[in-house]
């Protein structure tokens, strides 16, 4: 399967976020945009044929979701990830921050607090704090570049917060940490010792690099697995966010048989025809095109490392262990704040995540998406070079 990821693909006018909502988001539309997470590349041909196919019949009528679409996930799920779920263990959900809303309304009441892990993906803390619920933060704290749990804290603050959930992000987002193992492990005993139900958006699972690999939240323990609910999708690895292609894995009958119940009755777990598609095409046929993505996304991550540390030395990125999306560091460069925006925006004419968005951790820091093909990146970078030595 030939791929051209260097392909340069105008998206204007394709009422796509990233492009189109430029002006809506950053004040005005000549930026180049490195932000919100989705790719710049065409998807799997194999995704392209099905939907083609299906669009051309003319007639687009109620769907249902064959079996072969579940065993498309359940497939998938045990070749990569040794993660082994039954049928009557897993359920569609319409987006994974739609999925954690209704998490949240089920499972919890107002006023009800709700542990997360700052900086972290910040529509968890807006889902929790806009439907009534109180976020408690264990914050995550850097070592060695990196970002780390703190477990005696998230121990010591669950007991006296007493949340009654917990939103995890494993793979991390905007660190692109892959939690490991035992670490996992001690997360699902403190949270299951003390009656904390452990959500984990699992999103960014299948974009492994450089030999890091994910563990399912729901794998390490009995205690995880029994303890959780597993939101996942093909939007990240196979560029198809657009199409809303999400499910969830519970372990636990008596949390399953509540939350699915609540599913159907308000018809929130009834998938489209382009979701069935999709998914069964990117998982039963799309995996050679996955492995070429994430050499060729490694090969972006090194470029960008490269060329900081040869032009910008003041910016460090934090390697992403499993996403498209670079952590990087400006403290170096005295900006913060509307002075740091000033610099992306203003001077360098770049659309990308301010890392206060993220919560407390974020400060001084931006999140690239590099996702795109090396020839954007090299401009956008040779922007900022410039940038920043006329700032």
């Amino acid at each position: 399967m030939d791929m051209d990821f260097d392909k340069i693909i105008d998206r204007r006018n394709t009422d796509c976020v990233k492009y189109d909502g430029l002006r809506e988001t950053f004040g005005r539309d000549d930026l180049l945009p490195l932000w919100i997470a989705d790719m710049d590349f065409e998807v799997c041909p194999a995704i392209y044929e099905a939907l083609e196919k299906r669009i051309g019949h003319k007639v687009y009528g109620y769907p249902i979701a064959r079996d072969c679409y579940w065993s498309s996930i359940i497939s998938w799920l045990n070749r990569r990830h040794d993660f082994t779920v039954k049928r009557d263990e897993l359920c569609y959900i319409p987006g994974i921050v739609r999925g954690i809303g209704y998490v949240v309304n089920h499972f919890t009441s107002p006023g009800d607090k709700i542990l997360i892990q700052e900086p972290v993906y910040h529509p968890f803390k807006n889902v929790i704090e806009g439907n009534g619920r109180i976020a408690v933060n264990n914050q995550l704290h850097y070592s060695g570049g990196s970002l780390e749990m703190d477990l005696t804290s998230l121990e010591a603050l669950i007991k006296e917060e007493k949340p009654k959930m917990m939103i995890l992000c494993n793979p991390h987002n905007p660190g692109g940490i892959i939690w490991s193992k035992e670490i996992l492990k001690k997360v699902a005993h403190i949270c299951a010792g003390n009656g904390v139900i452990v959500v984990s958006d699992e999103i960014h699972a299948d974009i492994e690099l450089f030999g890091n690999r994910y563990t399912p939240f729901a794998t390490v323990s009995e205690e995880a697995a029994m303890n959780s609910i597993v939101l996942g999708a093909p939007s990240k690895t196979f560029n198809i966010p657009g199409l809303v292609s999400s499910w969830c894995v519970i372990k636990n009958p008596k949390i399953r048989e509540s939350f699915f119940k609540w599913m159907e009755v308000n018809e929130f777990s009834a998938p489209t025809m382009f979701v069935t598609l999709a998914t069964e095409a990117a998982y039963n046929h799309g995996e050679e095109w996955l492995d070429k993505l994430l050499k060729y996304l490694e090969g972006n991550i090194l470029f960008v490392e490269d060329y900081l540390r040869s032009n910008i030395p003041e910016i460090k990125p934090l390697r992403p262990q499993a996403s498209f999306l670079m952590w990087l560091d400006c403290s170096a460069t005295g900006l913060k704040g509307l002075r740091l925006d000033d610099l992306f925006i203003s001077k360098a004419h770049l659309a990308l995540n301010d890392g206060e968005m993220f919560g407390p951790g974020g400060e001084c820091h931006m999140r690239l998406n590099v996702a795109c093909p090396r020839k954007v990146l090299e401009k956008a970078l040779s922007q900022l070079k410039e940038a920043l030595e006329q700032f």
